[in-house]
């Protein structure tokens, strides 16, 4: 649910904090006053498109904080950690700062996010309907997810079923389209091929460090006559000299060897100076072994720099590595042993495919029994949702679209799914999403979420004035809805029906004054008299009379009894293990 709301210089808001409860909650006020504005702040939240005419004349920016509390198995708790979020115990924080020099930040538990990734969070925790718009339940494409969210866990295991046997199928499909290609172009590739395995091959390389070991002999011979003189200078200065170093160092070794005895001191010096001559004199011994050894040979340097200048195109065209090259090498002769015996593959993977595709069918043609099976069920449960609606006239029904002798195999089956309903008697089925009548479409949308408020998931579901357009029972039968519908998530209602605002749990008043030549917008909770005297102006207008004050009381009481009597059906159904009015059991 939403916690906590706060909004800084927003359109007409300068600065606003709203603590929301659980269960349902309505936005009341005079038109213009700032409810929708509140609205479209948590539309904005949410991931929602913003602009610079957002902000509030005269400031820079604009800032929305908004917090949630989320069950431990709830979507978004998924959705964070895809993108590394850490979730802060049970509660999420979404920020969104839009800024005049054109800056958009967006916030997830602090951490910064794209847009994109704030509307992909946004979208598990906030649903928002308005009179006009087409949101999820309204998108033919999201028909099927609800049908299969209502199906339940026996479609949810076959579901598992198909994209396993669905991702086989689509991978032996490839495989198959890859090895179909246009004969001009596979005889081009295996010349392409042909040319690379030969020139890899020519170069005979085998050794991954080779290029490392003849950059160090090449460096040795380019430097040969550098290392050649300091070797040379070096044993000369130690053994081979009339300054003899090596010689004079064992002279004085010899005159400490004579006092050693007389203090620790010297006997110390005396075996730092032993160790070190003879330490010297293996050192002239190895570097007389390098000079004997050494020579300059200037075929051999030319040899290194033609390999090494080969190895260096290789790479070029084929890897930064030996490694790199030689692995490219084998992958390149696979694909071309699969070109070349390329009938034998087709005939192989011709079975494989109509194997993966008999499977596939099978599976997906479960998926469709259960789907239809669920549609039934469905149907039946928003058909009596709407006759509490008084739309016992609307015809409901799931529509398969189906094409004889065609298949359409995706990711989510073999099924095309689409809602459709009849407004009238006589009239034919239309596509749900084609219903224009604002009425019709607000206490239809109602009949569905009281079906897939449970299944969706969505921590808040805002309601913008989806009552419009509606009077009397019709007005009472939305305002039970929509309680109904509290009663599985948390519900924010804008409304101007006094039916609505008698039913909600929390009842908050939107106004607004001038202050210093200022619009300001204020929230204000509504208790006892306070509450009466508001239902009261919704029912009455602007002159509240002793008459419309005891209407408004009487209304009250008469959505207390209601409340109370949904409770106790929603307890009798639960004890008797029937159906509820939420899902398949």
């Amino acid at each position: 649910m939403l916690q906590e709301l706060s909004i800084k210089n927003f359109a007409i808001i300068e600065n606003l904090q709203v603590s929301f409860d659980e269960g349902m909650t309505v936005l009341t006020g005079e038109t213009g006053a700032g409810k929708s504005i509140i609205i479209d702040a948590v539309g904005l939240l949410a991931g929602g498109r913003g602009s610079n005419d957002l902000i509030r004349y005269g400031e820079n920016k604009t800032v929305i904080q908004g917090l949630f509390s989320i069950p431990e198995n709830a979507k978004t708790v998924s959705v964070l950690e895809s993108y590394g979020i850490e979730a802060d115990g049970n509660q999420v924080l979404l920020q969104r700062e839009l800024s005049r020099n054109g800056k958009n930040i967006s916030r997830v538990n602090g951490t910064i996010v794209t847009v994109a990734t704030l509307r992909e969070v946004g979208e598990t925790l906030i649903d928002i309907h308005g009179q006009n718009e087409h949101q999820e339940l309204m998108d033919p494409q999201k028909h099927i997810d609800l049908l299969d969210q209502f199906a339940g866990n026996e479609l949810r295991e076959v579901k598992t079923t198909y994209l396993n046997t669905y991702a086989k199928y689509v991978d032996t499909r490839k495989q198959l389209i890859k090895l179909k290609t246009d004969e001009k172009e596979t005889v081009q590739r295996i010349d392409l091929l042909t040319f690379q395995i030969q020139e890899i091959e020519q170069a005979q390389m085998k050794d991954a460090a080779e290029d490392e070991k003849l950059e160090e002999e090449r460096n040795l011979l380019v430097n040969y006559q550098k290392v050649m003189q300091a070797l040379t200078s070096a044993y000369d200065s130690m053994q081979n000299s009339e300054e003899n170093g090596i010689d004079k160092i064992g002279l004085g070794m010899a005159a400490l060897e004579k006092v050693q005895d007389i203090n620790p001191v010297y006997q110390a010096i005396a075996s730092s100076v032993s160790a070190a001559y003879y330490q010297l004199q293996e050192c002239a011994g190895d570097i007389l072994s390098e000079i004997e050894q050494l020579s300059y040979d200037e075929g051999r340097l030319n040899e290194i720099e033609n390999r090494l200048e080969l190895i260096r195109q290789l790479k070029r065209k084929y890897g930064n590595t030996i490694s790199e090259v030689l692995g490219h090498y084998e992958k390149i002769s696979q694909e071309l042993d699969l070109i070349e015996n390329r009938e034998s593959y087709l005939e192989k993977l011709n079975v494989d495919y109509n194997k993966a595709k008999e499977e596939i069918l099978a599976v997906g043609r479960q998926l469709t029994t259960i789907r239809k099976k669920a549609a039934t069920v469905l149907e039946e449960q928003i058909q009596l949702q709407l006759k509490e609606l008084y739309m016992d006239k609307v015809l409901f029904k799931t529509v398969f679209h189906e094409q004889p002798g065609k298949v359409q195999i995706t990711d989510n089956g073999l099924d095309q799914v689409e809602f459709y309903i009849a407004t009238n008697v006589g009239e034919p089925l239309k596509a749900l999403a084609k219903v224009a009548s604002g009425g019709e479409l607000s206490r239809m949308m109602l009949a569905m979420k009281a079906i897939f408020t449970k299944t969706q998931g969505i921590t808040s579901i805002i309601f913008d004035e989806v009552d419009t357009g509606v009077s009397g029972r019709v007005a009472q039968a939305i305002a039970n809805k929509i309680h109904l519908v509290a009663g599985y998530s948390q519900v924010l209602c804008i409304t101007h029906l006094p039916q609505v605002a008698a039913m909600a749990d929390q009842h908050l008043y939107i106004e607004k004054e001038i202050i210093a030549d200022r619009t300001k917008t204020h929230v204000k909770s509504l208790f006892g008299a306070e509450r009466i005297n508001e239902v009261a102006r919704m029912l009455a207008g602007t002159d509240i009379t002793e008459l419309s004050l005891a209407h408004a009381k009487e209304l009250l009481e008469l959505a207390n009894t209601e409340k109370n009597k949904a409770e106790q059906k929603t307890c009798a159904v639960e004890q008797t293990g029937r159906v509820e009015e939420i899902g398949i059991h």
